[in-house]
């Protein structure tokens, strides 16, 4: 099934973060930039026509999808709700260590972030993407944690064993003992290769 050049451009404008040139859409379309222009004005004249919940508009250089104008105190409403909210930099940091490390304990995140991690662990949890999936067992019995399918479903994974491997994002060996230099214990300026 091959899709009609109205259906490509709005899948590229549905993902656009920022507005995309005429010659930019024709040039992935492989169409000329004549017709991409004129489906688009076309296309934007019947949002503006139709009660859609988005319209089309030209603006710095390109073009790009906004929510209808009108539905304003409405979305203002929404992006307040808890679910829209972004997670902070410490949330992220804790959700990669529980993904990556689960089963883990309150414990054993705050030990890999440096950091107690126990007010992410709560936003973590109450936004439902972990999850308390068990006790430690031995003295003290700690609470481990794990990510929940709304994780996976909102990285669009189907299970953990396609999350990226953590050596893709580990610098070689000799770059780590460079960058942990200054952190270890004195050594005299004798030890060092220049």
């Amino acid at each position: 099934m091959s899709l009609s050049t109205r259906s490509v451009i709005e899948a590229m404008l549905f993902v656009a973060e920022e507005p995309i040139p005429v010659s930019e859409m024709a040039e992935v379309i492989e169409e000329s930039q004549t017709v991409v222009a004129d489906e688009l004005r076309d296309y934007a004249a019947e949002l503006d026509t139709a009660e859609r919940g988005f319209v089309l508009r030209e603006l710095a250089g390109g073009w790009r999808l906004f929510s209808h104008p009108e539905a304003r105190p409405y979305l203002e409403r929404f992006a307040a709700t808890d679910r829209v909210t972004r997670l902070s930099k410490a949330a992220l940091e804790t959700l990669a260590v529980v993904a990556y490390k689960q089963p883990v304990s309150r414990g054993q995140v705050s030990e890999v972030r440096g950091v107690d991690s126990d007010r992410a662990l709560r936003t973590l949890e109450r936004r439902g993407l972990i999850v308390e999936i068990g006790t430690a067992p031995g003295p003290g019995q700690a609470t481990l944690f794990g990510t929940t399918p709304l994780f996976l479903e909102k990285l669009g994974v189907r299970g953990l064993e396609e999350l990226p491997p953590l050596a893709d994002h580990v610098p070689p060996k000799d770059i780590v003992d460079t960058l942990e230099r200054p952190f270890r214990p004195e050594e005299s300026s004798t030890d060092f290769k220049s």
